[in-house]
């Protein structure tokens, strides 16, 4: 019997390690089971053109469909997995099917983390299936509440005043994006929405969400109140780790797994939004949230399955498009970095270096993604920093 190996989870994890297995040469059984109905695709169209009606999910797919079946990789859209044993090595789908495994890998990803309201015009947005609901509430009802004010609060505020509802972002931090901004490129951020309708209020800890006026009502911890049609909350996301508990594998805010994608369980692997693995320079575990985190932990995981070297750890690194400009940024920011400002934050082209002890270790940049992608360099060497940092293209 030809080796079997199964992933779980259709997201660019999973999708991204099934494609490098057979590209390394693996010749055995790939089943790749995905919850979600449609092909695998680009997770972060979500928030722009698919919310927006711009684009389509059979252009945002990762491969067309007849990719899968060229590549016999045996794709299965629409099946759940509902349990592990990993004495037996085997996996139940909710299909009523055990397939046994040679190796696993669990790509299970994350889910949206919700407040408990109970009113059917709160929302939330993590996949296509959570695209109609919103854009409907958002066209028809004209208005919309965004607690929180990260990249998916962010980009749906964006992409909402693009549909011409007005909007209303609630953000409980003194900044946006301020996990993966400095407090100059967030304050650029609020400006951006400000100047393009965006109502943007910041230091508000929403408390409750009710349904009052056929609409809904943001209650804050301080007694003000925001109403809307509609809200969504975007205040992160929670690793899906259900399987693997149930499985007996070491959970700890994700599925910890080691530098190799291994999980506490024999030939187990993991990777993507549903993992945490320790980061020495960081001394702490962390969990990968970017989607190029994901793809290249897919293509790590599926190396480590094949006993293959794999490459070290990129330096994390993503993009946001909000009202016609895109930012990039990458590594690790913290509010006590000192900054080096390279060209016009104002003009909207810039490159700005965060330096911990006269080393890189953080940037985001805008129209200068050559620099960018020449600084994640220097923060991979972790070299100190020399003007310039980046050399003029």
């Amino acid at each position: 019997m030809s080796e079997r190996i199964v992933v779980v989870g259709a997201g660019v994890a999973g999708a991204t390690a099934a494609q490098t297995l057979r590209r390394e040469g693996f010749a055995g059984e790939i089943v790749l089971v995905g919850a979600e109905p449609d092909l695998p695709y680009r997770r972060p169209a979500v928030s722009k053109d698919l919310l927006a009606g711009t684009g389509t999910i059979e252009r945002a797919a990762l491969k067309p469909a007849a990719f899968w079946a060229e590549s016999r990789i045996d794709l299965r859209p629409g099946v759940t997995a509902e349990a592990v044993d990993t004495d037996r090595a085997t996996v139940r789908l909710a299909t009523g099917e055990t397939l046994g495994y040679d190796s696993l890998l669990l790509a299970t990803g994350a889910r949206a983390r919700t407040l408990d309201t109970g009113s059917k015009r709160v929302h939330t947005l993590r996949g296509r299936g959570d695209i109609e609901a919103l854009r409907a509430a958002v066209t028809t009802g004209g208005s919309l509440l965004i607690i929180g004010g990260g990249l998916i609060g962010c980009e749906v505020a964006a992409t909402a005043r693009g549909l011409g509802a007005r909007v209303t972002l609630l953000n409980a931090g003194s900044e946006l994006m301020d996990r993966v901004l400095p407090a100059p490129v967030s304050a650029l951020l609020r400006r951006r929405h400000v100047e393009h309708g965006v109502r943007v209020e910041n230091d508000v800890v929403t408390t409750d969400l009710v349904d009052a006026d056929g609409g809904v009502t943001a209650v804050a911890a301080d007694g003000r109140t925001w109403s809307a049609a509609a809200a969504l909350v975007a205040i992160g996301s929670v690793p899906d780790t259900a399987l693997a508990e149930a499985a007996g594998i070491t959970v700890n805010d994700g599925i910890v797994v080691d530098h190799h994608h291994r999980t506490s369980a024999h030939n187990v692997f993991a990777a993507g939004d549903a993992t945490t693995v320790y980061h020495p320079l960081r001394g702490a575990y962390e969990r990968p949230q970017h989607w190029n985190s994901a793809m290249s932990a897919g293509a790590a995981a599926a190396m480590s399955i094949l006993g293959l070297p794999a490459a070290t750890a990129e330096v994390p690194w993503g993009w946001t498009d909000q009202h016609g400009r895109s930012l990039q940024f990458a590594g690790w920011l913290h509010p006590h970095n000192e900054l080096i400002v390279d060209g016009d934050l104002d003009g909207g082209e810039f490159l700005v270096t965060a330096l911990h002890q006269s080393i890189p270790v953080g940037a985001v940049a805008m129209a200068r993604p050559r620099d960018l992608r020449a600084t994640r360099t220097l923060i991979d060497a972790g070299r100190p920093y020399r003007t310039p940092a980046v050399p003029a293209p």
